[in-house]
């Protein structure tokens, strides 16, 4: 199974009203691979999987891998509330030439864990690359108990890594002393990188690589070579630019910044998001002016 560790960008999805926009995706695929980033997440939340449709959904995992070549493994994103969806989405992730997949926790829903342990295991059953679970209980309503991570581990060769978005460093810590190294966490939260990797986790699955790679693969290869000072300084001077990231709703940030930087030609975010207000712009100009980056 793919080892999980450094950087990985969850990418955003450039659209226009017409659609989505490709051009765009590929020069942002170049920009991430010569960032140095280890690998792409395609439709996850940053790319608006809610709001593409089945084929839409497919055809971004299909030309972000046909992009990035081979270069960079790529993760599909095909979680669902449903388990069929979820299972027909990761098929056809599959047959797109996606690397593997990132499966979030069934939203809306609310299952027991119980649940959410069987929801996983089927999806686990239709292929034999790699999964990685993702645990975000401010989106879902629930999170992915560590208990059950490691349930399906057990039981499921291909569930090898966690996505950890609930903000505790604690949960980190235990996870990683009771896999005992069988399950490859990940931050999913870019301000908590440093402390989530001081806790076990070996890198992040990250909005902010979208904008910043370098300085995401630099940070994080600090934190991996135990060079913990220059990490929490590197990640202390980004601080200010990662809570601007989400100021507002991800991606509408993000894609606000790639758009002031030239990497975008519209910033458009698909309904019930929408663009960003007056206000939380020049807070984010400002952020992107104090990095250095406009």
């Amino acid at each position: 199974m793919q080892k999980f560790s450094g950087v990985w960008t969850a990418l955003v999805t450039p659209m226009t009203e017409l659609g989505v926009d490709y051009e765009a995706l590929q020069r942002l695929v170049e920009a991430q691979i010569e960032g140095g980033v280890s690998g792409l997440i395609s439709v996850g939340t940053t790319g608006e999987s809610p709001t593409l449709d089945s084929a839409e959904h497919i055809v971004v995992i299909k030309k972000t891998v046909e992009y990035a070549k081979g270069r960079v493994p790529v993760l599909a994103g095909t979680g669902s509330n449903s388990t069929h969806e979820a299972v027909g989405l990761t098929r056809y992730a599959e047959e797109a030439g996606a690397d593997g997949f990132l499966v979030v926790a069934p939203y809306y829903n609310k299952p027991s864990q119980e649940g959410v342990f069987r929801h996983m295991g089927e999806i686990a059953k239709v292929t034999k690359k790699p999964i990685m679970l993702y645990s975000i209980p401010g989106r879902c309503g629930i999170e992915i108990a560590n208990s059950t991570v490691l349930r399906l581990r057990e039981k499921y060769e291909n569930i090898c890594a966690l996505k950890e978005a609930g903000g505790k460093a604690e949960k980190v810590k235990d996870l990683a002393e009771k896999a005992g190294g069988s399950v490859d966490i990940m931050s999913g939260d870019d301000g908590l990188t440093v402390e989530f990797m001081k806790n076990g986790a070996k890198g992040i699955v990250s909005v902010a690589s979208n904008i910043i790679p370098e300085k995401m693969v630099e940070m994080t290869n600090l934190a991996l070579k135990g060079e913990w000072e220059k990490a929490e300084a590197m990640n202390r001077k980004l601080a200010p630019l990662f809570k601007s990231l989400f100021i507002e709703p991800n991606p509408v940030p993000a894609k606000t910044a790639l758009q002031l930087l030239g990497m975008i030609p519209e910033a458009y975010v698909r309904l019930p998001l929408c663009e960003m207000a007056p206000a939380n712009l020049e807070t984010l100009k400002n952020e992107l002016k104090n990095a250095g980056l406009i």
